[in-house]
């Protein structure tokens, strides 16, 4: 009776800060009651059932733990095995299509949105999974595959794939992820704003049509000919912030 005890406490506690979390970062939660948000926030209440299924798993009780696991996927659309090792304060925005496998490990304080897969590679056992360290954001649709770590501080930007660590405060876009730098700026807690995200790709390519045209100027010269016409870029204009909620 005293380790159930406990265990309900803890439970309660970790609820008690994942209800916080969804406050603290969904907009949509502004003036709403703790009490709507654990009735209609279908990523608290696929937390709550891991939590009360991992509780289950740890203390060896037979069926119960997948059963609750099952029952919230069907309810939340949210699949987190009741095994994976999830931190305080996670909070899932939207949720749908978000699977959380067997071995994965989840800090506190990460944010994810929906489609995010931590999946494993393979079909052998043992650690397969993603750990996921503190702080850390994680777009809409990223997949994050194998026994990788997405370091301290870092953010997956939407539909990247992620089969390589992550070093801390890094920020990883594209399909293989890469991991680049916004500015110079260490990416540090949530942060919504996926329109301002570095490009690698259009990058290189930007780079490429430099050289072709400083080529393409150089063989004028020495043909005598007439140098190509020049692009001239359009000036970028910035619309509002899309991380202003």
């Amino acid at each position: 009776m005293l380790g159930a005890g406990t265990t309900l406490r803890r439970v309660a506690r970790e609820l008690r800060r994942d209800i916080a979390a969804a406050h603290a970062r969904d907009p949509a939660a502004r003036g709403v009651s703790s009490v709507e948000i654990l009735a209609a926030w279908p990523g608290v209440q696929a937390l709550l059932a891991h939590r009360v299924a991992h509780a289950c798993s740890q203390h060896g009780v037979p069926f119960a733990p997948r059963l609750l696991a099952l029952l919230s996927r069907s309810f939340t659309n949210i699949e987190i095995h009741p095994d994976a090792e999830i931190g305080d304060g996670l909070f899932i925005d939207h949720g749908t299509g978000v699977v959380i496998g067997e071995t994965a490990e989840v800090g506190d304080n990460v944010t994810m949105y929906q489609g995010v897969t931590l999946g494993g590679t393979g079909f052998a056992t043992g650690k397969r999974h993603p750990t996921v360290q503190d702080n850390v954001t994680i777009g809409s649709g990223a997949k994050l595959l194998g026994p990788i770590t997405i370091g301290h501080g870092s953010k997956i930007g939407a539909n990247s794939v992620v089969i390589h660590d992550v070093p801390p405060h890094s920020t990883v876009v594209g399909v293989p992820g890469h991991p680049v730098r916004v500015e110079g700026v260490r990416p540090e807690g949530p942060d919504a704003d996926w329109a301002h995200l570095p490009d690698p790709v259009a990058d290189a390519v930007k780079l490429l049509s430099a050289r072709v045209t400083q080529l393409e100027r150089q063989l004028a010269e020495l043909e005598g000919s007439a140098p190509p016409a020049e692009l001239v870029a359009l000036p970028h204009r910035r619309g509002p912030d899309p991380a202003g909620g």
